[in-house]
C-alpha cells in the first residue's frame, strides 16, 4: 500500500478549503483516507495552513509520500526541515536551535516582501495621482 499525503478539496464552489489527508495511492482525490494531519485554506490573506506536525512527521518516518503541493506546504510550516534532521540522526535540541534559525529568516523574509510590496503600492499612487491642472477662467 503506498501512502499519500495528498489535499483533499472541501468547501463551496469558487471557494475551496483542502484538507491534508494520508490515503492510499489508489484512492479517488476526495475518496477514502486513512487519517486527517492538517488543512489548508487558499482564501484567506495570508493563507491559512494548520498541520498536525507530530502526526506528519510519523507518516513521514513510515514512508507516505507528500504530493507536490503537500509538501510546499509541509516545507512552510518548516515540518520538512525537522524531518530532514531527524533523518540525518541529529538530537532534539540541534533540531530545535535550527528550527529557530529557520524561523527567524522567514520573519525577515516576510519583513522584506511587505516593504517590497508597500513601496510598489506607494510607487503606483504617486503615478495614478494626476497632475493638478490650472484653473481655466
Amino acid at each position: 500500500m503506498a501512502v499519500k499525503l495528498r489535499l483533499q478539496r472541501g468547501g463551496k464552489k469558487k471557494q475551496p478549503i483542502y484538507r491534508i489527508v494520508a490515503a492510499d495511492g489508489r484512492y479517488k482525490r476526495d475518496g477514502r483516507f486513512l487519517e486527517k494531519i492538517g488543512s489548508y485554506n487558499p482564501n484567506t490573506t495570508p493563507m491559512t495552513i494548520e498541520v498536525k506536525e507530530n502526526r506528519a512527521l510519523y507518516w513521514l518516518g513510515v514512508g507516505a509520500q507528500p504530493t507536490d503541493t503537500v509538501r510546499n506546504l509541509l516545507s512552510r510550516k518548516g515540518i520538512l526541515l525537522k524531518w530532514t534532521l531527524k533523518k540525518k540522526g541529529k538530537d532534539e535540541a540541534t533540531i530545535t536551535a535550527e528550527f529557530e534559525k529557520w524561523s527567524a529568516l522567514q520573519m525577515l523574509r516576510a519583513e522584506k516582501e511587505q516593504a517590497k510590496k508597500d513601496r510598489r503600492r506607494e510607487k503606483k499612487k504617486v503615478a495614478a495621482k494626476p497632475a493638478e491642472a490650472p484653473a481655466q477662467a
